[in-house]
């Protein structure tokens, strides 16, 4: 528990955080990687050099700081957090260096301003929150290594076959290496993946989503290659797992992690949005409601480009032929010659709300949505426009959180998903 006056000072660095904060972040992650290089081997750097992973953490700072008197009220943000350190590998023995770090880039940056008084009460609000990512990270390792098939750390999985959905998309399919059992996981999670690219000193780790549904003998991953462009780098584990990795090759993978799931509770109808490789948790869902013949409604709405790019297309639509619940919907801002002649698309250009109200039958039901940022904004705006309750509104970023807030017509912008 923390004191009151250590509350009182946390809350009233609040108004210096929401102007400094990224500037903060950005000074840790010098200092961490200078002080740890070892680190550079978990942390994703295109959200590094992007800049992505600075802002997460800055805002994370400023919600922990504004809501220090009642932490439980962001125990949800701290489970989402978490579930990524375990699948990164992140352990307890790297909070004392990251809260070290932390504290001396407050003082870096605010000078004179970062007291020894303030010093002191974030250095005890930092250790109170640690202990909190520590509990519930250690009850997630072990209930990754406990369940039937679990495991703990990175495991050896063979790539069975690799298969083109796709111009960007490609999807591997995956088998334990030893040729043990496979945990199951919830529609909807995530692995991480594990690489060593010749030529570059550290590993890299990102997170994927499993494209298919449980209790199949093999994990699915289908990843988007990022190729460089619109200021961004290539994508260095998308385009080595594309251009690299063969069938019959190794890949090292954590046990599945993730919040964001299908709630199979719950039996009203249920919508699926996706933008372009955003699709990915959002198929595991419909194949696991396909599986279990569902009585749901099913609505799956998927936005891409055109069909080049447009994955999965043919099994998506397969599971609706085969099921009266299922109704399946493509939006294509750019069709080609070809989407036109064959009437590939129920609707051209950008997702709006007239259209969505005509394909949806009901506001009362579960939205879950994913892709590129801009993208969710303009879902997540329609969907408050038209007054779905935030708790039917479900969505994930793929990577560091971000906001939904903004102009719905940034949708246009040309950005893609990354993990």
């Amino acid at each position: 528990m923390l004191s009151e006056k250590t509350i009182k000072i946390i809350q009233s660095t609040v108004p210096v955080l929401e102007i400094h904060g990224t500037e903060i972040t950005k000074r840790f992650y010098q200092l961490l990687f200078s002080s740890h290089p070892e680190l550079l081997n978990i942390f994703n750097h295109a959200n590094q050099s992007q800049g992505r992973q600075q802002t997460a953490l800055a805002n994370a700072i400023i919600a922990a700081a504004k809501h220090i008197d009642k932490l439980e009220s962001i125990l949800p943000v701290v489970k989402q957090i978490a579930h990524k350190h375990r699948s990164l590998g992140v352990q307890a023995e790297h909070y004392p260096i990251v809260g070290q770090n932390l504290l001396t880039a407050i003082k870096d940056v605010l000078g004179d301003g970062a007291t020894e008084e303030i010093l002191q009460a974030w250095g005890e609000a930092y250790g109170v929150i640690a202990g909190v990512f520590i509990e519930v990270e250690a009850e997630m390792y072990g209930q990754a290594q406990q369940q039937h098939g679990g495991w703990t750390d990175f495991r050896a999985f063979r790539v069975e076959q690799k298969v083109k959905e796709s111009g960007v998309i490609t999807s591997f399919y995956l088998v334990p290496q030893d040729g043990g059992e496979l945990a199951s996981f919830e529609p909807g999670q995530y692995v991480s993946v594990k690489v060593e690219i010749p030529g570059e000193i550290n590993t890299h780790i990102r997170q994927y989503s499993l494209s298919d549904a449980p209790g199949k003998p093999y994990y699915r991953i289908s990843v988007k290659r990022e190729d460089a462009g619109a200021g961004r780098p290539a994508g260095k584990v998308s385009v080595f797992l594309h251009d690299q990795v063969k069938t019959g090759d190794v890949l090292w993978l954590s046990a599945p992690a993730g919040e964001f799931t299908l709630d199979q509770q719950d039996s009203r109808p249920v919508v699926l949005i996706s933008g372009g490789v955003g699709l990915t948790p959002l198929v595991s869902m419909l194949n696991t409601l396909a599986t279990a013949k569902t009585e749901r409604q099913v609505t799956v709405i998927h936005a891409a480009l055109n069909s080049d790019v447009h994955a999965l297309r043919r099994q998506v639509e397969e599971l609706s032929e085969r099921s009266q619940n299922i109704h399946t919907y493509f939006c294509y801002e750019k069709p080609t010659a070809q989407d036109r002649e064959q009437k590939a698309f129920d609707k051209e250009g950008y997702i709006d709300l007239p259209w969505l109200k005509q394909v949806v039958p009901t506001q009362d039901a579960s939205f879950y949505f994913c892709g590129p940022v801009p993208f969710m904004r303009t879902v997540n705006g329609l969907l408050k426009a038209w007054g779905v309750p935030a708790a039917d509104v479900h969505y994930e970023f793929f990577g560091p959180a971000g906001s939904l807030e903004g102009d719905a017509d940034s949708s246009k912008e040309d950005v893609s998903l990354q993990r």
